[in-house]
């Protein structure tokens, strides 16, 4: 037993050596066995992680083959049990209500191209008729029934504002937001010597005051704060009025550069563009309602505690003259390069829908009266 003890440590003591044969020091040999415990235990952890993976591994394959056969027999199931028919309610979807069509414009033709025959075309030429410009259009078919240079480009002046009311309402939040009015706005008016509501800086306007005083005073403080309230400036407003032109095919005869009808060569259309961004205009419900008012009395400002009262002159003026109808919708204009326009909207008194447009009268009266004299000699 002792010899064998011997043998051992011997071994042990040879196999401890360096490389040329010489023994390990006590402290050499310590370093050694601690490298190799080292070793040896990483090599078992190591082993001991594999065997855990693996058995992991294989639990985990048994669950998902289970859970893939009970799959299969719910499936199986599920063909041979009848399907409950379950109602899908969907919901109306919320539409913008300014962008809503007039009663009226049921019985308007389609789109905005219309039917110009030149041999079709009477030509508006009675002594009564003393405007440069003007162009009478059936409604109910698109037809020009009657015009005098009503391709001729002219300045639109104040007329502008048609489309200004038009674009807004379709841009516009809510009726009762209110914009206050600033010095850029009161500076334009008095620069440009502008038809104004009267509004003043630090007045607080609501949207719906803006767009009656656009229309009914021809304001333009009233058109740029609402131009301002949908885009921030000026600028901005009259670059979607011209995609509305462009929107409206109009874009090769007619082109915009502000919101209030100041005249600029860069400013124009014809008259029988005017017609047709009218009919656009009375198509929208909101439109319609601004165009067809008497009067309006706007919200409280500095210098009308109870509010401003605007009226629409044109309408007022007409309604007791005889055009065979009823004119229920008006916008007129005056620049000196334009002189007196107008352009109504009217049903006959059997039911049909025009629209006239007249440029370059030299009053506001005659220009009413060109509008009757329009209205009588081709309406029925």
């Amino acid at each position: 037993m002792r010899n064998s003890r011997k043998r051992r440590r011997s071994l042990r003591r040879r196999s401890y050596r360096k490389r040329n044969g010489q023994r390990l020091s006590v402290r050499e040999y310590k370093l050694r066995r601690q490298r190799e415990i080292i070793l040896h235990t990483i090599t078992f952890v190591i082993v001991l992680f594999f065997i855990l993976s693996g058995f992991v591994f294989g639990i985990g394959k048994i669950h998902k083959t289970k859970e893939k056969k009970q799959d299969a027999e719910a499936s199986a199931e599920a063909d041979n049990t009848p399907l409950d028919v379950v109602d899908t309610v969907i919901k109306d979807v919320q539409l913008n209500p300014y962008l809503e069509k007039s009663a009226d414009a049921a019985s308007f033709f389609k789109g905005y191209k219309v039917q110009y025959v030149e041999s079709n075309v009477s030509t508006i030429n009675t002594e009564n008729m003393m405007s440069t410009y003007a162009v009478l259009l059936d409604l109910d078919t698109g037809e020009v029934i009657a015009g005098k240079s009503a391709r001729t480009r002219i300045n639109p002046a104040s007329m502008t504002k048609i489309l200004t009311l038009l674009v807004a309402a379709e841009h516009i939040k809510s009726l009762d937001d209110e914009y206050e009015i600033n010095e850029g706005i009161t500076k334009y008016v008095l620069e440009n010597d502008c038809m104004n509501v009267g509004l003043q800086v630090g007045d607080k306007q609501t949207v719906r005051d803006l767009m009656y005083g656009t229309i009914l005073k021809s304001g333009a403080d009233a058109a740029i704060g609402l131009a301002e309230y949908v885009a921030g400036s000026q600028d901005a407003f009259v670059e979607l009025m011209n995609q509305k032109l462009e929107e409206l095919g109009l874009s090769d005869s007619a082109h915009f550069t502000n919101c209030v009808g100041i005249f600029n060569e860069d400013h124009y259309c014809t008259p029988l563009d005017i017609a047709i961004i009218l009919k656009a205009a009375e198509e929208n419900a909101l439109c319609h309602e601004i165009l067809q008012a008497r009067t309006y009395t706007t919200s409280p400002t500095k210098a009308a505690p109870k509010g401003i009262n605007i009226s629409n002159l044109f309408l007022r003026r007409i309604e007791d003259k005889d055009t065979h109808g009823e004119v229920l919708g008006a916008k007129t204009g005056y620049v000196h390069q334009a002189g007196s326009c107008g352009a109504s909207y009217e049903i006959s008194n059997n039911g049909k829908h025009y629209i006239c447009v007249t440029a370059n009268s030299f009053s506001s009266w005659r220009c009413i009266y060109d509008h009757v004299e329009i209205y009588d000699s081709f309406v029925n």
